[in-house]
């Protein structure tokens, strides 16, 4: 089964999907929607490849919109599914699970926070925090705003790269730069998940509706 993932997510290469974006490009905005609301519930397709791609494609701000959609979208989705689905057995076992016991603490504790924080990452556990705002029942329009503002800017700034790239290669300088934004995203999220998720046991439960 890893195996047979591992060989499909080879196939999800910028070349690749900046084709699929070329082919489809009557569709109009249609295909880089899609590529993006798909990572909500196919959790190893590359953000940082599929956002950066569509603003090659589409140009900085309908390839930053595009995906923006997208994202919130898959997002929006995801979230209002689980809280639907709370109370269902197979969900009730997944979040037994330690790691959405962990963030299911914060989201209960901190929920914009929560939301926005790890979402202004390219890189993270984004289904999980998706789906244990959804547990705990944050608020919707909460839910709604801190993803709506949290994936815009990090949407935005892969954007931003993603039509400069040419121009990072040929200025080695600002190339590293990219990559140092990209590995402080990751270690930043990691230390945020580290201390904002200390171990502990909650259960599903309406959320307060004062925040």
């Amino acid at each position: 089964m890893l195996g047979a993932e591992i060989s499909i997510m080879e196939h999800f290469t910028e070349q690749n999907i900046e084709l699929f974006l070329e082919r489809f490009r009557s569709l109009g905005p249609l295909p880089g929607v899609l590529l993006t609301f798909l990572k909500s519930f196919v959790p190893p397709l590359p953000t940082i490849v599929i956002v950066g791609a569509n603003a090659a494609i589409y140009g900085l701000w309908l390839g930053f919109l595009y995906s923006w959609i997208g994202l919130v979208m898959g997002s929006l989705l995801t979230f209002w599914l689980i809280r639907k689905a709370s109370d269902t057995p197979f969900i009730r076992r997944w979040a037994a699970k330690p790691k959405v016991q962990k963030a299911m603490v914060w989201a209960q504790r901190n929920g914009f926070s929560f939301v926005f924080l790890l979402s202004l990452f390219p890189i993270g556990p984004f289904v999980v925090i998706n789906m244990a705002a959804g547990l705990t029942r944050m608020r919707t329009v909460s839910f709604a705003a801190a993803v709506a503002l949290g994936k815009g800017v990090m949407v935005f700034c892969v954007s931003y790269i993603g039509t400069h790239l040419s121009d990072f290669i040929d200025q080695p300088v600002e190339f590293i730069g990219v990559v140092l934004f990209i590995a402080a995203s990751l270690w930043l999220n990691r230390r945020l998940q580290a201390y904002f998720m200390p171990s502990a046991s909650v259960t599903p439960g309406p959320v307060d509706t004062t925040e």
